[in-house]
């Protein structure tokens, strides 16, 4: 079959089923990963006043993905190409996995613009991509054009099917323990300025359809500062297929303590398809981390899990040593690092949200 037929059919396959129909899935993010998706940082006003004290954190965050796997990394052009590279030649990063792609972008959050990487049960090798359409968390931050295209632009590259669902969605909003459980919240999902003219089943059928899962499971709550509405990835992580970590907070007057106790009950009363029980680890909440008398969206759930390292943000605070010491425990396979995230975490995010995982087909 000749390259334009072939394209023409994968468009009509891409219109006409769903992933679920075809086979393919979304892995969980602790199965082995071909690469981590970047987008260089370059946007000022996510981080003002603060852009240049992120890139030795950032960097480093680059320098442990590359010892185990590609990092692949969006750029404007040649110049935001070698200024990146000017900056992760400082650091011990194996230069041969890393690879750049001009693909220009308006902001830093790759996990909400970036391509959902699906793998086929049927055909080893066989992967997708799925374009979520984007709408930088509810119209937010315009301009959002460029970054709403990337699934698109790297599909083409690497000649894959693209799937386009055409409702809002972002990677930050979702977490799946690859067993056909995807878990996520209603104060993201369920929030009007995503998708108003969908209800919470119609969302769900979407979920399942395009991602490959079986079931969803819904907390509600986010924390406090978080300006996406509720992402799941600061709050309740998949470590394993029946293991979440999830975030509380000791101090009984902090505002986000009535809020993610909520979250525990709910994770507690919630079954996997097996029937089981949520094995359930307890992670405690960074101090408030305030700049600017704005209250920040620190949170050691936001922690990235690559081939043989745990990236997690860290925030000069005396919790952060038990913290790391917890999500060890929950990762006998991979050793745990703790990069500070103190200034990164002024642009309302952290390592998960700055990367996308592409898995091994």
């Amino acid at each position: 079959m000749n390259s334009s037929l072939s394209g023409f059919t994968d468009f009509l396959t891409s219109r006409l089923l769903k992933p679920k129909d075809l086979g393919y899935y979304f892995p969980a993010e602790f199965a082995k990963h071909e690469a981590t998706w970047l987008s260089w940082p370059h946007k000022e006003e996510s981080w003002p006043g603060k852009i240049e004290t992120i890139y030795a954190p950032y960097t480093e965050f680059i320098q442990y993905l590359s010892f185990s796997e590609k990092v692949r990394i969006n750029v404007a052009d040649e110049a935001m190409k070698n200024f990146a590279l000017s900056h992760i030649e400082k650091t011990d990063a194996d230069l041969k996995n890393i690879e750049f792609f001009f693909h220009p972008t308006n902001d830093a959050w790759c996990r909400d613009h970036g391509p959902a990487f699906l793998l086929n049960k049927k055909i080893k090798g066989k992967k997708a991509i799925i374009d979520w359409d984007y709408n930088a968390w509810g119209n937010k931050y315009p301009p959002y054009d460029f970054d709403d295209i990337i699934p698109t632009l790297i599909g083409k590259h690497y000649d894959l099917l693209v799937f386009e669902p055409q409702i809002i969605m972002e990677g930050g909003s979702v977490e799946f323990n690859g067993e056909g459980t995807l878990l996520t919240s209603t104060a993201c999902l369920l929030n009007p300025n995503r998708n108003p003219h969908l209800t919470q089943q119609q969302i769900e059928e979407y979920l399942i359809n395009y991602y490959g899962v079986e079931q969803i499971l819904w907390v509600a709550e986010g924390i406090v500062g978080d300006d996406t509405d509720g992402h799941i990835d600061d709050t309740v992580r998949f470590v394993n297929a029946d293991t979440v970590i999830t975030v509380i907070e000791e101090n009984k007057q902090d505002e986000n303590y009535n809020l993610l106790q909520k979250n525990l009950k709910q994770l507690q009363q919630m079954r996997l398809l097996n029937g089981k029980q949520l094995n359930i680890i307890e992670l405690p909440m960074p101090n408030a981390v305030v700049y600017e008398e704005q209250r920040l969206p620190a949170s050691y759930a936001n922690f990235y899990i690559c081939n043989e390292y745990v990236i997690v943000p860290t925030f000069r605070c005396n919790k952060d040593d038990k913290a790391l010491q917890i999500i060890q425990s929950a990762f006998k396979d991979r050793d745990v690092i703790g990069i500070d995230s103190t200034d990164i975490i002024w642009g309302l995010g952290s390592f998960h949200c700055l990367s996308q995982q592409e898995p091994k087909g």
